[in-house]
């Protein structure tokens, strides 16, 4: 009678164990696909903040956006042709004085490549660096 007793035991505890593992092991491949689902977004996310920061910190500094921007298409169209699109500032170098200040913008070319752009400033007159 003892012997059907252990013998139950280790089929209840082996049956148990079976079933930790396997729900340990479901919700380890459902945590990976839920986070290489939110990877993307999360990308994006980033670089609007980025983005965001760049431009609050161009703001801060008096640096007028749309003479930057004009800038670095026109070095853009230079190098990669008119068909530069998503042209995106992320980060500004604000070193002492106004001649040795710097701006990195992100843009695509027509082949979906990205590059950096880097401006620096020469009299008051935005260009290449």
């Amino acid at each position: 009678m003892t012997l059907i007793a252990i013998s139950t035991l280790g089929i209840v505890l082996a049956v148990v164990l079976v079933l930790v593992v396997a729900l340990a092991c479901g919700g380890y491949v459902a945590m990976t696909k839920r986070a290489r689902s939110d990877e993307g977004a999360l990308q994006r996310e980033l670089a609007e903040v980025e983005d965001a920061l760049a431009q609050a910190h161009a703001l801060d500094k008096g640096w007028e956006r749309s003479t930057l921007e004009a800038a670095a298409r026109a070095v853009a169209a230079e190098r990669f042709g008119d068909a530069v699109s998503d042209l995106r500032l992320v980060q500004v170098i604000d070193r002492p004085g106004v001649d040795e200040d710097q701006a990195v913008f992100r843009c695509e070319d027509a082949d979906g490549q990205e590059h950096r752009i880097t401006l620096g400033r020469a009299g008051g007159v935005w260009g290449a660096a």
